[in-house]
C-alpha cells in the first residue's frame, strides 16, 4: 500500500463547541505547511504600483514571520462591525510596521511618518484608492476605509516599502497568534464563508456550517502553488 500523498499546504482546522442555540465559538488553527514569503527583490515603483510584493525578509536576514502575513475573517449575513477603529501604519526604518492591518470596514488608518526623511502614502487598490502627498517627520495623515477588501499601500518616494489593509464586513476576523490559532466568538448559527488571506499567496476561501445544536468540526486543505493563488 502505498503512504499518504502530502501536499505543501495552508490548512485551517476548526472547531466550534456549542455555548448556546444562538451562538458558538469557532476556534481555529492556520498550519503553513510550505513556506511563503522569499527575500524581497526590490522594483521600480512603476512596476510595483497594483501588484502584492513578496513579505520581505528582516534587515538581518531573518525569515518573516508567516502567521504575521495571514488574516482570517467570515463572509455572510452577520452583523456588521461593533466598534470602529483607528489604528496606526507607521512609517519607520523606510518601511511600514506594521505591515498587515486587519480593521472592520468604516474604521480609519493613522500613517504617521517616524522617519527623519519625506514619505508618500499611496494606494491605488480598487477598495480604496488614495495619494497623501509628501509630508515630513511628525506628522500623519488619516484615511477611513468604507469598503471591504484589500488595499495595497506604498510609498511613491521608497518603492520597496510595502503594506497591506485587509478591510472585513464585520467584526469576525483575526490575525493568527505565533502558533497559527485563532478564535471566532459568539458567531450566529449558519452558513458562512471563511476567507484566509496571505499577503504573498493571496486568497483562499471555503464554505462553512456553524451549528448551534451539533458540535462542527471542519478541515480545509488549501494547497500552496504559486502560480495558482489570487489576490
Amino acid at each position: 500500500m502505498k503512504g499518504p500523498l502530502v501536499i505543501p499546504a495552508l490548512t485551517l482546522c476548526l472547531y466550534c463547541p456549542v455555548r448556546s442555540v444562538f451562538c458558538a465559538e469557532l476556534t481555529g488553527r492556520v498550519v503553513l505547511t510550505k513556506k511563503l514569503s522569499r527575500k524581497q527583490v526590490t522594483l521600480p515603483a512603476y512596476q510595483l504600483r497594483g501588484v502584492s510584493p513578496t513579505a520581505a525578509a528582516d534587515e538581518h536576514g531573518e525569515s518573516a514571520n508567516e502567521y504575521a502575513a495571514v488574516a482570517v475573517y467570515l463572509e455572510g449575513q452577520l452583523p456588521g462591525p461593533e466598534k470602529l477603529l483607528r489604528v496606526e501604519l507607521v512609517q519607520v526604518g523606510q518601511r511600514f510596521e506594521p505591515q498587515l492591518v486587519v480593521i472592520p470596514v468604516g474604521s480609519s488608518v493613522s500613517f504617521p511618518n517616524g522617519d527623519p526623511i519625506f514619505h508618500n502614502v499611496f494606494s491605488l487598490s480598487s477598495a480604496k484608492k488614495f495619494d497623501l502627498g509628501y509630508y515630513p517627520a511628525g506628522q500623519t495623515r488619516i484615511v477611513k476605509f468604507d469598503e471591504p477588501g484589500v488595499v495595497q499601500v506604498y510609498c511613491h518616494l521608497h518603492p520597496n516599502m510595502y503594506a497591506a489593509i485587509v478591510v472585513v464586513p464585520n467584526r469576525w476576523y483575526a490575525k493568527p497568534g505565533d502558533g497559527g490559532s485563532f478564535t471566532f466568538h459568539d458567531v450566529p448559527p449558519g452558513a458562512y464563508r471563511l476567507v484566509a488571506w496571505h499577503m504573498n499567496a493571496g486568497f483562499f476561501r471555503r464554505d462553512v456550517r456553524v451549528a448551534a445544536t451539533d458540535e462542527t468540526d471542519v478541515v480545509v486543505d488549501i494547497p500552496v502553488r504559486e502560480a495558482e493563488h489570487s489576490r
